[in-house]
Order: C-alpha cells, then sequence, then structure tokens
C-alpha cells in the first residue's frame, strides 16, 4: 500500500531542489489556513476571514516563523493514474511564495499551474478540476482529507461558473479547518472575489484540451508565457475528473 512517504517529493524535475520537508503537522493548524488564504480573502472575504478582534500579532509570528525556515514545507494531493499535485512553500528570501506544480513520474519535469507571490500567476484550476482532486480517494498524500486538499489548492482556483453548491462545499472545508462560525457567508464571499486572478472563463479546445481565458494563467494559450501545447494537452489530461 502506498503512504506519504512515497509520494513526498524529494526532488521536483524541473522546480528548485528545495529543500522539500513534510510538515503534515500544520495542517492542524489554524493561524497555518489564515495565511495560506490570505491572497483569497479579497474585501469582504477578509473582513470574514478574519474579523475585527483577529490576533494580528499573533498571525504575525506564525507567518514569520512558517516562512523563516530552512526547509520548504510540501504538501501532495494525489490524483488517478499516478498524476499528483504539490503544493510548495518557497521559503527563499525576497523570493517567498506558494507554488502548485502537477507532475507524473514519466515526465521529464513537473508543469507549474500557479504561483501565489508578489507576482501572481494563474488561476491553474476550474471549480470541477479542485474538487475531483481534492475528493481524490488515492492514497499516499499529506492528508487523506478532502477538506484539507480544497483548502489547500483553493488559491489555485479561477472559474466563473462555480455552481451553487459549491459553496456548501467550501463552507464544509471551512469549518473543519478553521473553526469558522460564519461559513457559508465566508464561502460565498472567497468564491464570489476568487483571489489575485478573479473569475476566468474556461473552455474545451477544438483538440479537447481545458483552457482558460486567465491575463495571468499558464492554461491560457493566447499568452506568451503559456504552457507549450503538448504541454497544455497533459495538464488537461491529468486534471480531468
Amino acid at each position: 500500500m502506498t503512504n506519504a512517504a512515497d509520494l513526498h517529493p524529494d526532488r521536483i524535475p524541473g522546480y528548485h531542489d528545495g529543500p522539500f520537508a513534510r510538515r503534515p503537522e500544520l495542517l492542524d493548524q489554524r493561524l497555518f489556513w489564515h495565511g495560506h488564504l490570505y491572497s483569497c480573502a479579497q474585501g469582504n472575504a477578509g473582513r470574514l476571514l478574519w474579523g475585527a478582534e483577529y490576533a494580528w500579532a499573533e498571525h504575525r509570528n506564525f507567518q514569520r516563523r512558517l516562512w523563516g525556515r530552512g526547509d520548504w514545507p510540501a504538501f501532495t494531493v494525489p490524483l488517478a493514474a499516478g498524476h499528483r499535485l504539490h503544493v510548495v512553500y518557497r521559503t527563499i528570501e525576497d523570493e517567498a511564495g506558494v507554488d502548485y506544480l502537477l507532475h507524473h513520474p514519466n515526465w521529464d519535469q513537473a508543469e507549474l499551474i500557479a504561483r501565489d507571490d508578489g507576482h501572481f500567476m494563474g488561476p491553474g484550476l476550474s471549480w470541477t478540476e479542485l474538487v475531483a482532486a481534492a475528493d481524490n480517494a488515492t492514497p499516499g498524500g499529506t492528508t487523506g482529507d478532502p477538506h484539507a486538499n480544497l483548502l489547500l489548492l483553493l488559491p489555485a482556483l479561477g472559474d466563473n461558473t462555480v455552481p451553487e453548491q459549491a459553496v456548501y462545499r467550501l463552507a464544509a472545508a471551512l469549518s473543519a479547518r478553521l473553526g469558522a462560525k460564519a461559513s457559508q457567508p465566508l464561502a460565498a464571499a472567497l468564491l464570489e472575489s476568487q483571489g489575485p486572478s478573479g473569475p476566468v472563463h474556461w473552455a474545451t479546445a477544438p483538440d479537447g484540451v481545458r483552457i482558460n481565458d486567465g491575463r495571468y494563467s499558464f492554461r491560457n494559450p493566447a499568452n506568451d508565457f503559456a504552457l507549450a501545447d503538448d504541454r497544455l494537452a497533459r495538464v488537461s489530461a491529468a486534471l480531468t475528473p
């Protein structure tokens, strides 16, 4: 049976060398999630996430310790057919950020599908792709909890056709992992703003590849920095529910 250590990256081809570290205990800490969702919480979402009495000093101290680490916390969400989504905390001084990478052991390099930092790139996932990844029952990830997987991947989301029931799915995750009391209003606000990229339109190209129209997205073939056609195709295939 596959275990978490089997899928945790010691090396991600075509990416930085790390050093990567397994830190599943971070996923049990409310302050981790408040920081992880920071870029998603625009406007009313931010007011609902933090509230008037939020302990900002505690938050800043936690973030200082997290980003001051000598290693790179990395979390893995396993997908079907051996594919993996890695969420990597790139703790480089003056270049810190969170990278979202898709990989398969047979690929020569991982595909960076989103980057959450001062130069945000994305989105990398539609709502359907995000939920399918979060709910995938393949063993061996950092956590077997779909709620944690959903929140880990949420900053990579951008989709202007999120279904109405998405609010309840996200609210359940926010309640389970953050203990959010007003989880449904918060979920609705997060899905409305959708972070730095905002909602984008997804479409299926004539060759069957899923693409979007995000101006900062690697999955928008109109962008100069978009993934090449063959790489867009393998990303789309790997993320197909």
